[in-house]
Formats: C-alpha cells, sequence, structure tokens
C-alpha cells in the first residue's frame, strides 16, 4: 500500500465524497509533483497511475496529423486523470500532458480499480464525472468549429486561471496556437485585441490576466455551459 496522504486535499471532485469514502481514496494516495512538459499517458498504452490535480493542471490531446495534436481537454483540481478505468479498459484514450507544474495525488490503477469495483459511492461519482466529461468533449468539439479564436482565448485562460488560481500564465502564443489547433498569428491577433481591451497584458511569454469579467464577455458560451454542467451533475454529492 501506498504511504497515506497527509497534505490537504484541494481537489474538488474528491471533496464531493463523503467523509468515509474521501478517507479511503487518501489511504492509498501518494503526493507527487508534475513537471511542465511531462507526458502521463500516451494515447492506447495502458494506464499505470490515476491522478488528481491539486494545483497542477493537464492536457488531453488528440493527435490529428504527424506533428499536430489539439486539446481537448483541461485537468485541474476540478477533476482527475484516468477515469476512464471505471468503464473496463485499461488504455489511455488520448496523450496527457502536464501544462501547468504542481501538487497532485497518485493512485496506483490497480487500486483505483478494487475502489471503484467495491464502494458503489466511489463508483458513481467516477461514472458521473465521466459524464460530465462527455458534454465537455462534444462542447469542445463545437466550440472549436463554431467560435472565433479570440473567444476560444478568452476561454482557455479562463479554464487556466480556474486550475491555478492565479493571476500570470506562461505562455507563449506559440504554445497557445499549438493547444488552440490555429496559427501563431491567429492567437498573436486574439491576444492583441484582449490586450487592448484592457482585458490582459502580455509581455515575454506572460500573460497577466487584468480583467475576469472581461474575459467572461469576451469567451464563448462554451466556458459557462462546461461549468454549469459540472455543478449541475455533481452537486447531488454535496
Amino acid at each position: 500500500m501506498a504511504a497515506t496522504c497527509t497534505s490537504p486535499v484541494a481537489n474538488h471532485l474528491l471533496n464531493y465524497l463523503p467523509n468515509l469514502e474521501h478517507q479511503l481514496i487518501l489511504e492509498v494516495c501518494t503526493p507527487v509533483e508534475l513537471v511542465f512538459g511531462e507526458t502521463l499517458y500516451i494515447a492506447e498504452e495502458t494506464i499505470k497511475y490515476v491522478y488528481f490535480p491539486l494545483t497542477s493542471f493537464i492536457s488531453s490531446l488528440l493527435d490529428v496529423g504527424e506533428k499536430q495534436s489539439l486539446e481537448m481537454g483541461l485537468i485541474g483540481n476540478e477533476g482527475m486523470l484516468g477515469a476512464t478505468l471505471a468503464l473496463g479498459n485499461t488504455k489511455a484514450p488520448m496523450k496527457s500532458i502536464v501544462q501547468g507544474s504542481g501538487s497532485a495525488l497518485r493512485i496506483n490503477a490497480t487500486m483505483f480499480n478494487q475502489l471503484v469495483e467495491s464502494n458503489l459511492v466511489v463508483r458513481k461519482l467516477i461514472l458521473n464525472y465521466l459524464y460530465v466529461l462527455i458534454q465537455q468533449l462534444a462542447q469542445t468539439g463545437a466550440c472549436n468549429n463554431f467560435h472565433e479564436v479570440k473567444q476560444r482565448l478568452a476561454k482557455w485562460l479562463l479554464m487556466a486561471q480556474d486550475r491555478t488560481n492565479s493571476d500570470q500564465l506562461q505562455l507563449t502564443h506559440q504554445f497557445l496556437a499549438k493547444i488552440l489547433g490555429v496559427r501563431r498569428s491567429a492567437v498573436t491577433i486574439a491576444a492583441g485585441y484582449l490586450q487592448r481591451q484592457g482585458i490582459i497584458s502580455y509581455n515575454r511569454g506572460q500573460i497577466n490576466i487584468l480583467s475576469r469579467s472581461g474575459l467572461e464577455n469576451s469567451s464563448c458560451q462554451c466556458y459557462f455551459s462546461s461549468v454549469n454542467a459540472y455543478q449541475k451533475t455533481l452537486v447531488i454529492y454535496k
């Protein structure tokens, strides 16, 4: 058995669990530090660990061509990486890379499966979280197809701020272009618009969020739909 985690838990998904199930998770978790750029999963390879981010966040990426990938999900302290194990499939559906360094709780996949199979409360929470992920994947697909780059950039910055609890983000235009699946020039134009509106400031790879409300007004409705889907589905555990 892994060492019991004694550090304060700041993962909102785990905090939905009743005290008994919450403690069961903590007893088989290990605190780890995730490093920017670290690859946690490779698509179609066996999942070895499940991660519950605390201060880190992770991108789920879909390869769409040679050296091209598109972000389909961003996982931080609102969720977990590895929930698909609850479906009985041990293969990773997508590549997952750490996009924000920080702490996380890690559980061996075998121990996680045992918990899911033996505890109905844990299983129901994970399956409901998977339902949320399906909704969010569909929303992301529609957003990528129909909405402007500046809207999608604003949405991504809101999501990143939610997961880091920080107004300062270390991001280059090249990185954002890759994540959004657009040309760097498109990101430059979109970021320039947000900067002229006084919503963000940008200098040498650092974006400072100056106005949260400005980002919300510039984002498409997809951000709010994603947040609402999470809250409506998991509120039953409160």
